[in-house]
């Protein structure tokens, strides 16, 4: 009766998603329309002191002619990012409890309102927000994907229809539930599938370990149909990947990866990647960025045939969120090339990253040109952040957004035309 239920609540082309309530006292009575109790709602005053200290950091950010950097909206931790596809709100996950929802009501492109999104349902670590097609809003946490099939409609209430794609424990084992590399990411890719990034919780993955992360997709991405059926490992070999997305033109799965740690300040590289066919193997731990090999297994045959990244970039840099830019609002150059926020670096005798930078890549998903900075100055000389660039999403009008879990806050880049 649950699904039937649902299944005339929401579009046809949703009808199809098993809506198994778990968490009882709220998923299940979300589903049968039920009321959970009194839900209260955190808003987040976008005129407060923050608003005007970010600002000021933003007149320091470095764009290419024609370009500008504006606040769009003040959101605490902000992470990954996902833009409706009606374009009524932007869903932005954190690596704590909340998943935020920004609203521009009034199209002026400046948020007014930001608010938690579900409250009534608890949370962990749902960094990764992503859309189909059809408007189903998939959030993943840390062990657990929620489906959410009208979000973007029924996000002004507190109790908003939720059912479990991969139902709490059963993401990865939970033996290896860790604080470390467990911000997942997500996508629906052009085959319809729901794709996951699920990173290693270690520096290099322990021999150990290998036969298991293999088989459950933890140091890869897996993918899954949009109910959940048919889990499948699709990429191999990943340290922790924390951004991907699919070629415009030719669908296929390119993703960053974050390189291993305490190799010095200029070692390994980081990776963007293409992945051409499905189960190809990237490299890790035999490799710890681009070909260079790790201390812990430099001297074993690699086992595997590797894949090796398009690009490299600077070392450590902690190449985070990735966006094809499929806009019309940017110059001609910036066409179906990716946009990628660095993190920066954590340690580093001196601190690289902060930034977005830009690829230009071509209709066939070729690398055609030298990897750039676009947008920089959040990382000062002295070495101190004043913004650490998290993800890159993509707004109706061509306009990109650049959240800051640092600064707590989402900047619009818009380019008018009108000089720097």
């Amino acid at each position: 009766m649950k699904k039937n239920a649902i299944a005339l609540a929401v579009a046809t082309s949703l009808s199809a998603i098993p809506f198994a309530y778990v968490q009882a006292d709220n998923l299940d009575k979300l589903g049968d329309f039920q009321v959970t109790g009194d839900v209260e709602f955190t808003y987040i005053d976008q005129k407060s002191s923050s608003a005007d200290a970010i600002r000021k950091t933003l007149e320091k950010i470095k764009l290419p002619e024609g370009f500008e950097i504006s606040l769009y909206a003040l959101v605490p931790d902000a992470r990954h990012m996902a833009v409706g596809p009606q374009g009524v709100v932007t869903f932005v996950g954190t690596r704590k409890t909340e998943v935020w929802a920004v609203t521009d009501r009034d199209k002026d492109r400046v948020a007014d309102e930001v608010k938690n999104f579900a409250p009534s349902i608890e949370k962990a670590i749902p960094n990764g927000p992503c859309f189909s097609p059809a408007g189903v809003l998939y959030i993943a946490e840390q062990n657990r994907v929620l489906a959410y099939p009208a979000a973007e409609f029924f996000y002004e209430s507190g109790d908003v229809v939720a059912s479990e794609v991969i139902p709490g424990g059963e993401l990865i084992p939970e033996r290896f539930v860790s604080y470390n590399h467990t911000a997942r990411v997500c996508d629906v890719g052009p085959d319809g599938k729901l794709y996951i990034s699920l990173g290693q919780p270690y520096n290099v993955a322990p021999k150990e370990h290998l036969d298991i992360f293999n088989e459950v997709g933890i140091g890869g991405i897996i993918r899954v149909n949009q109910d959940g059926t048919e889990r499948e490992v699709y990429t191999r070999g990943v340290r922790n990947s924390v951004g991907h997305d699919f070629h415009p033109a030719t669908g296929e799965l390119w993703f960053t990866d974050n390189q291993v740690d305490g190799m010095g300040d200029d070692i390994p590289p980081g990776e963007i990647n293409r992945q051409t066919a499905m189960g190809q193997h990237f490299g890790h731990p035999w490799y710890g960025g681009g070909d260079v090999r790790t201390n812990e297994y430099k001297g074993e045959e690699v086992p595997v045939d590797v894949v090796f990244p398009v690009v490299e970039t600077v070392a450590h840099a902690a190449d985070l969120g990735m966006v094809f830019y499929t806009g019309n609002m940017f110059p001609k150059q910036y066409q179906g090339g990716i946009f990628t926020a660095q993190h920066g670096s954590w340690n580093r005798t001196e601190p690289v990253g902060a930034r977005v930078i830009f690829t230009p890549v071509d209709a066939e998903g070729n690398v055609i040109g030298e990897t750039i900075p676009f947008a920089e100055g959040w990382l000062t000389e002295n070495g101190e952040y004043l913004g650490r660039p998290v993800d890159v999403a993509q707004l109706k009008d061509g306009s990109l957004l650049v959240s800051d879990d640092l600064a707590g806050a989402i900047y619009r880049i818009a380019y008018t035309g009108t000089g720097s």
